[in-house]
């Protein structure tokens, strides 16, 4: 099913590749002070917020000879606007409206199709005067933003919502990242003398990374390419990362360690899927949940593996004690895969790495607007916002704007006054609806713009 089609218009030089290049995240337009750089339509994919479309940028319109060249970059502009669902007229508030924009919206009018107004470079008192010109077009109120800066953006996709929005599950385009057929880039972190390379090489079969009782071996994160077999036979590629063990960080005095820790917490960022390996036979200790908490921190999926469990004692306690103290230290994120392992025998190790690709399927994982906003009206009916001194929050819609983390916006008046209680309400009925189980969540507020709020 094609994506549904957006065209940006307007006179020369009011700011339409500026937005066309941040609807796309890519500088594919050429942008400069000087009119008329933009000649043919440029076409590219947008996402705005979770809200996925196909952008036309378009060359300024101006009223010429169809035979000139302005006239054949016309002949462009109106081809992409019959081709769109919606078009985006972009005006410049700093400007006023000029001829040509009357001229531009009377065609609009004639063509009989679906106009969102747009005001751009309205920060500031500057645009005030253009944004209320600008209601003469007959186009109702404008969407005031700045395309340079990004603001305004949630009140453009609040405009372009009921236009361009799809029901039905998001579908992968070609390019896209595909979980299923990445390699996994998965790091394995912990204190000193955890058995992290040990682990690693038992994965590998070969003793590819140095080992011994003594603490500190490893320095540099070393990854390591590696195909593991699944219990049904498939093939999966990793890239297993091992990092130098992290020490309270009081404990790190030589600049040599410094280097390690550092290089490690660098690994952890690029990282999908992050194992913390404890020592089983010394439990859980403080520095643990601190490395967790880090890991949830930077928004990687986080596995926990108990190692050395064949030669741990009071396994059973132990292990109800660790995942317990895990629950308590890791409220954000209740419900960390909790697994144990030996590194020295191979025991679990294919648990573990079935548990790791799960994991990373929910943390790349997308849900369509209309089945976000079907739930979010039911969690709403269950237990509405409070009203903070008596003033109502009212929340309208929500929607996913990334993955990888999964990180979710939700658009409405005074919700930058919402507790955390509440938040976490929401957030926890995000994991259990959409199967997100303990990867991070993130939960963005966003406000209409107030055109009458000039403090910022």
């Amino acid at each position: 099913m094609p994506l549904p089609v957006v065209a940006i218009i307007g006179r020369p030089n009011v700011g339409k590749s500026t937005l066309f290049n941040r609807l796309v995240g890519k500088r594919l337009a050429l942008v400069d002070d000087q009119p008329g750089v933009t000649r043919d339509r440029r076409e590219g994919e947008a996402n705005l917020l979770g809200l996925d479309f196909t952008i036309f940028d378009t060359a300024g319109f101006e009223d010429e000879d169809a035979a000139t060249l302005p006239g054949r970059m016309r002949m462009q502009t109106q081809a992409a606007v019959e081709m769109a669902d919606v078009a985006l007229f972009m005006i410049d508030a700093r400007a006023g409206i000029t001829p040509l924009d009357e001229e531009i919206a009377r065609w609009l009018r004639s063509a009989d199709g679906t106009v969102v107004l747009v005001a751009n470079k309205a920060e500031g008192r500057a645009g005030e005067n253009g944004v209320l010109e600008s209601l003469a077009l007959g186009f109702g109120d404008p969407v005031q933003m700045s395309a340079e800066h990004g603001e305004g953006v949630a009140d453009l996709f609040d405009a372009l919502r009921p236009y361009v929005e799809r029901e039905d599950e998001p579908v992968e385009e070609e390019g896209e990242y595909d979980p299923e057929n990445a390699p996994l880039k998965l790091a394995i972190v912990g204190r000193p003398n955890a058995g992290k390379s040990t682990l690693i090489n038992r994965f590998l079969g070969e003793d590819r990374l140095i080992t011994g009782p003594e603490a500190g071996i490893t320095r540099d994160s070393i990854a390591v390419d590696w195909q593991w077999t699944a219990a049904d036979g498939r093939v999966r590629d990793v890239r297993l990362i091992d990092t130098a063990g992290m020490r309270k960080k009081a404990r790190v005095q030589e600049k040599l360690e410094k280097l390690s820790v550092a290089d490690a917490l660098h690994a952890i960022d690029f990282a999908e899927v992050v194992v913390l390996l404890l020592d089983g036979t010394r439990g859980l200790e403080l520095q643990d949940i601190k490395i967790a908490d880090r890991v949830l921190q930077e928004g990687r999926a986080l596995v926990i593996a108990l190692n050395k469990w064949d030669v741990a004692e009071h396994a059973s306690s132990l292990f109800n004690g660790v995942k317990g103290a895990l629950d308590e230290g890791l409220a954000q994120a209740k419900g960390v895969p909790l697994l144990t392992v030996s590194a020295a025998t191979g025991k679990g190790l294919d648990v573990l790495m079935q548990a790791a690709f799960d994991t990373r399927e929910s943390w790349s994982k997308r849900v369509s607007t209309g089945q976000l906003n079907r739930w979010f009206d039911r969690a709403l009916e269950a237990n509405p916002p409070p009203a903070p001194g008596g003033k109502r929050i009212k929340m309208r819609y929500i929607t996913q704007n990334n993955t990888r983390p999964p990180s979710f916006v939700l658009f409405g008046t005074r919700v930058d006054q919402l507790p955390e209680s509440y938040k976490r309400y929401l957030v926890n009925g995000i994991r259990k609806e959409f199967g997100f189980g303990a990867v991070p969540v993130r939960l963005n507020m966003r406000a209409p713009k107030n055109p009458f709020d000039h403090s910022k």
